[in-house]
């Protein structure tokens, strides 16, 4: 399985996740829970860790709102 992790999803604006992690509280703390969430999501879809199809969907859910969430600071 793909990681999701948003240098590998947005590489192109790697400079300002970066500059937007120091400089915004809000994207960090929003960057930190996807982060969370991504990691989760990875163990959970290579068996590492065992869940439900419900949990697992929740987490995927959880992501794609974080990260539609997180591009928006970004393409501001």
């Amino acid at each position: 399985m793909e990681k999701h992790d948003l240098r590998h999803e947005f590489p192109e604006l790697e400079q300002k996740i970066h500059d937007l992690k120091i400089s915004n509280n809000h994207f960090r703390k929003l960057f930190e829970q996807y982060d969370e969430v991504n990691h989760a999501t990875h163990r959970i879809e290579t068996g590492a860790e065992v869940a439900s199809d419900e949990v697992l969907n929740d987490y995927r859910m959880k992501r794609v709102h974080l990260k539609d969430e997180l591009y928006k600071i970004l393409t501001q």
